[in-house]
């Protein structure tokens, strides 16, 4: 059995292999030489030639294309130059024939000059315009696209041809009906709208081997406004682009007798004898629409029980199944059951598989599990042959991946084990078990591993809870993970009865820190982890798919759905619930265009955004001025933007500040959203507000940020001083012209600011408000931090900070060894690690630290810890206030400060040592008090120099400020 994947090797199609080698160049970032030196090499005649032009045209050429003419007028030459006397060899027609963007982009390299285009901006927007989904426009009876330099080139250029009318599809049911195969779902040409039934057909295709006649099925177009709301264009409507589709199968038969007669034929008289055979047929889409005609391939099934459509037993050992291949395109497969299980049995050290062969006897042959062959016992018996294939359990339990079998009966073909009317198996020996399953062709599939749960139930309860049940062998404690695709985790205990599991989720209320909060938008997957920390998949029952419900359950304006997707791999998807107004670009084009606009309009009312962290956090600047406020008793409207449920600001009696006050939340994102910031009087942010957000003259808006920036940012990073600009600093400039004041911590911190922003307005030094809290602690808020932590009252704190690193986001790693460092430490000491939220989530192991990555708010975390360790975080400016110990483990300095840059000289400046391995920082941590002593002075200087103002009251300067009556 495979236990890797093997490395690429040559086709037989020299095109595809060419191909091969020009992309692997590319995406290796090789040089535009060595690239047109793969592209120019001879060796294909001139059939390939074209075809190999044209792929490599719209494909990695274009690509590299694509980089140039943003990057600059030298990167512009260089690729003109050397893509010019290369495009003077392509075949018209190829040129033709390419997709519109490439055809007129080429066109200009191949027409004008190096200089012209290499200085001017044609290629720049010809790009970002085609980067967007286009508008299509109709001349006469003809489609083109509107993109820029439409009065400059021939308009024949703009004509859409074959490669860009492409259908939209996604399939969304794959069902059997009375006999009969029902295919739905939506599929249109992208920027032509589809509003009515008029001028608008669609008719699927399956095209069999060769010269079988192709099968239309009966078509009809159907509403189907969920298309308009997933799509990528803005401003098109795709109403009336859903379609269903019927196939008898009766259609599939005769021509699939037919195939057998011709082939069958053709054995014979090769004095072979006739072998029943698999014929498949590929799914397309015809569409016509509004004069434009297009064929594609039907693709895109939706997640869960479309992923696994059932087959249909025509006759005795005879099915058709619909089935998805791996670029996720449908076929329709005519299968007959030439081989199919009949048992497994456990027979000491073996493991035997019997297998049945129809109306054929065989005396010999072989079995084969994958790639390797395995003997078999061949035994003629009334209406067939029985095969025995005995497995040694020590060698399948040494294999690490599972592989589907085979039976190759001398002088025929191999055929595929079917599952059939078998049972599935499950052998557990030790802590493995083989199991002898099928897959989604029932095709039988034999692996050996960890023993996994199994899902046997999934039922949603009337309160949102989702109660799991199954077989998962063992003993000892065992945990049901969540991950999110960004490393987030939740971990809830399960209870084991003997072979039995059970685990109850509330999805809509996860713990988190002494709180709930809803699991974030996106696919969360679902394993089990063991007390040792291994991380074993889960599955769902094959039994249980049927009855499984996977229709999504709407719990506090959210959407959960238990979703068994790849056939048997259970996850658990979440979305916000939003009106249709609010979906898919349209909407957004609607909020944006038209709503966000006319309630700009409308008189302000005294009320004040909060902003932090694009509403994804609870805390820091932000936070302390509104509680600041409500300490006040400032009953004016308090308004938060939360972002996918990330957390529920607390009012005023939550906050043991009186009765009254409590704040409005808004989604964010939403209609609601943008008439908030449309209308209040006040804007609180740490960061940048949404891109469509301008600011009205008689609003103010208060950028607090999120730190003394240590690490270069702005204006001063290397991409922003490119000609032209790029986006990013037309963003920021038109971003900074709406702040009316911005905060900032020390006046070292205010001319780095101003440059890195170019900002011009009124600063106020006021120091930092998130501060307040470390410079006079509160026993009670520290007590209630550390309660919220499940730390002891006594405990030292040493927190872990460290930036994100923007050449290494992935990584996940610790660089010190946190055992040594709990042994250094002794007794009664505990690890917080808290990673960036722009790098992966940290591995760490429970047994030696806690994760804190999620916590709410870092500023409570800073007022508990003893001791912080931290490398170029602007965590340092803001923990000095505290005066408790800092250590700068600096492993990568030099490295860090090449590719981002530092505004602060860590060497001469920092007020803590700086370690550059992960011994050196278990050393200091054995002797942080003395190392403490070491750097007082230095300490002090850098406490008076980069937090002068963080005396407590800065959140109270800010209010006086801003919010006085």
């Amino acid at each position: 059995m495979a236990t890797g994947a093997s490395p690429a090797r040559a086709t037989g199609d020299p095109v595809a292999d060419r191909l091969r080698v020009v992309q692997d160049l590319c995406d290796r970032g090789e040089s535009l030489e060595s690239l047109m030196s793969a592209v120019l090499a001879e060796g294909l005649t001139p059939a390939e030639r074209r075809r190999f032009d044209a792929e490599v045209l719209a494909g990695p050429l274009g690509s590299r294309l694509d980089i140039a003419a943003k990057r600059g007028a030298a990167r512009r030459r260089e690729f003109v130059t050397a893509v010019k006397p290369y495009l003077a060899g392509v075949d018209a027609r190829v040129k033709r024939d390419l997709p519109v963007a490439r055809r007129l982009a080429f066109h200009l390299i191949e027409r004008r000059g190096v200089d012209e285009l290499a200085d001017g901006d044609a290629l720049q927007k010809l790009v970002t315009a085609a980067a967007e989904p286009s508008r299509r426009v109709r001349r006469s009876l003809r489609w083109y696209a509107d993109l820029p330099l439409r009065e400059e080139l021939p308009e024949p250029l703009f004509r859409l041809r074959a490669a860009d009318l492409i259908p939209v599809t996604q399939v969304e049911d794959v069902s059997w009906s009375g006999g009969r195969l029902r295919i739905s779902g939506h599929a249109y040409l992208a920027g032509l709208s589809v509003r009515s039934r008029r001028f608008n057909r669609a008719t699927v295709v399956l095209r069999g081997p060769r010269w079988l006649p192709p099968i239309r099925l009966r078509t009809r177009r159907s509403h189907h406004p969920e298309a308009t709301h997933g799509a990528r264009e803005a401003g098109c409507n795709y109403d009336w682009s859903g379609f269903t589709a019927e196939l008898s199968p009766w259609a599939l038969r005769w021509r699939a007798a037919l195939r057998a007669v011709v082939r069958g034929g053709k054995r014979l008289l090769r004095r072979r004898a006739t072998v029943r055979d698999t014929t498949t047929w590929r799914a397309e889409i015809v569409i016509w629409s509004r004069g434009a005609r297009a064929v594609g391939l039907l693709r895109g099934p939706s997640s869960g029980r479309t992923e696994r459509p059932s087959g249909l037993e025509t006759r005795p050992g005879w099915w058709i199944r619909p089935v998805w291949t791996s670029d996720r395109a449908l076929q329709v497969v005519l299968q007959p059951t030439r081989a199919e299980l009949t048992g497994v049995r456990l027979d000491g050290e073996r493991l035997e598989l019997r297998v049945f062969l129809p109306d054929r006897r065989f005396t010999r042959g072989q079995a084969r599990l994958d790639g390797h062959r395995v003997a078999a016992d061949f035994t003629p018996v009334e209406g067939g042959t029985e095969v025995v294939v005995p497995f040694a359990v020590a060698s399948l339990l040494s294999e690490r991946d599972g592989g589907r079998l085979w039976i190759e009966p001398k002088g025929d073909p191999a055929a595929p084990v079917m599952l059939g009317r078998a049972e599935e198996s499950r052998t557990v020996i030790g802590e493995r078990e083989i199991t002898v399953l099928g897959d989604r062709r029932d095709r039988v599939i034999v692996s050996a591993h960890r023993i996994r749960p199994v899902v046997s139930s999934a039922v949603w309860e009337p309160d949102g809870a989702l109660v799991l049940e199954g077989s998962y062998p063992g003993s000892g404690p065992a945990e049901l993970t969540l991950r999110h695709r960004s490393g987030l985790l939740y971990a809830t205990p399960m209870e084991r009865e003997g072979s039995r599991f059970a685990v109850r989720l509330a999805p809509a209320a996860m713990p988190r820190f002494g709180e709930t909060v809803p699991l974030g938008s996106g696919t969360w997957s679902i394993a089990a982890r063991e007390a040792s920390g291994e991380i074993v998949p889960v599955r769902m029952d094959h039994a249980a798919l049927e009855t499984l419900d996977e229709s999504p359950k709407t719990i506090g304006g959210r959407e959960y759905r238990l979703v068994s997707t790849r056939f048997d791999v259970p996850v658990l998807a979440v979305a916000e619930s939003r009106p249709d107004d609010e979906k898919g670009p349209g909407g957004l084009h609607l909020l944006q265009r038209s709503f966000y606009p006319a309630q700009r309009s409308r008189e302000l009312r005294e009320a004040t955004v909060y902003v932090a962290y694009d509403g994804r956090q609870y805390e820091g600047n932000v936070r302390a001025v509104y509680e600041e406020r409500l300490r006040r008793g400032d009953d004016r409207e308090h308004v938060w933007v939360v972002k996918d449920g990330a957390f529920t600001p607390p009012g005023a009696g939550e906050l043991g500040l009186g009765a009254g006050i409590e704040p409005t939340v808004v989604r964010a994102g939403s209609r609601e959203h943008y008439e908030v910031l449309a209308r209040s009087r006040h804007v609180v942010t740490n960061g940048f507000l949404p891109p469509w957000f301008r600011a009205r003259e008689d609003q103010v808006v208060v950028q607090t940020w999120h730190g003394s920036p240590l690490k270069r940012m702005g204006n001063d990073l290397p991409h922003m001083s490119r000609d032209p600009k790029p986006p990013a600093w037309h963003r920021q400039a038109v971003e900074v012209r709406g702040w009316d004041l911005l905060v900032s911590q020390s006046p070292w911190a205010t001319p780095i600011l101003r440059k890195a922003f170019g900002y011009q307005g009124e600063v106020l030094e006021s120091g930092y408000p998130r501060n307040d809290a470390l410079v006079s602690p509160d026993p009670e808020a520290a007590a209630r931090v550390r309660a919220r932590l499940g730390v002891a009252a006594d405990a030292k704190l040493v927190l872990y900070a460290p930036t994100f690193r923007d050449y290494d986001r992935r990584s996940n790693s610790i660089r010190f060894d946190l055992e040594q460092a709990r042994r250094a430490l002794g007794p009664g000491h505990r690890f917080l690690i808290r990673a960036h939220s722009m790098q992966a989530a940290p591995n760490v192991p429970e047994s030696l630290a806690l994760d804190v990555t999620t916590y709410p708010d870092v500023a409570d975390l800073l007022l508990v810890a003893d001791v912080l360790i931290t490398d170029y975080s602007s965590v340092m400016f803001d923990f000095a206030a505290t005066g408790r110990p800092m250590l700068f483990f600096t492993y990568d300095l030099q490295r860090y400060s090449a590719k981002r840059g530092l505004y602060l000289d860590l060497a001469a400046e920092a007020p803590g040592p700086l370690l550059s391995t992960g011994a050196e920082v278990v050393e200091a941590l054995r002797d942080v008090e003395g190392l403490a002593a070491a750097h007082a002075e230095r300490y002090e200087r850098f406490r008076r120099t980069y937090a002068p103002r963080d005396d407590g009251k800065a959140a109270a300067r800010l209010v006086d400020r801003v919010f006085a009556p």
